[in-house]
């Protein structure tokens, strides 16, 4: 079992969970973040100065997927995430020790979906 952690731009969500669903991945939990990569956040020009700006807000999904499962998410993610530009995001791939189904109280794999 992995947990797989996507960071990407707000205005993607609907073409990352396009192409999740494509694949058959469902289930994710989606969060506001902000945060800031190699772009160091927002830079503006005021009153001719640079001026460094605040950080960005970014998406994060949280996706527990089945070894079989984790290629086609990564893929989906990136196909739906990319523009090719700094700032696309990020994904991390994490073991994922337990899963619970709080419903029934169903452990491992099948507990995921």
């Amino acid at each position: 079992m992995k947990l797989i952690i996507a960071i990407i731009q707000p205005h993607k969500l609907d073409s990352v969970k396009a192409a999740l669903e494509d694949v058959d991945v469902n289930l994710m939990t989606v969060t506001n973040v902000l945060g800031q990569g190699r772009q160091k956040g927002l830079t503006e020009i005021y009153r001719g100065a640079k001026e460094a700006g605040g950080l960005l807000n970014k998406i994060r999904l949280d996706i527990a997927v089945n070894e079989d499962f984790v290629e086609p998410t990564i893929a989906a993610i990136t196909k739906g995430a990319h523009t090719g530009d700094v700032g696309d995001g990020k994904i991390f791939v994490v073991d994922l020790a337990e899963c619970v189904r709080i419903s029934n109280a169903e452990r491992g794999c099948s507990a995921i979906g």
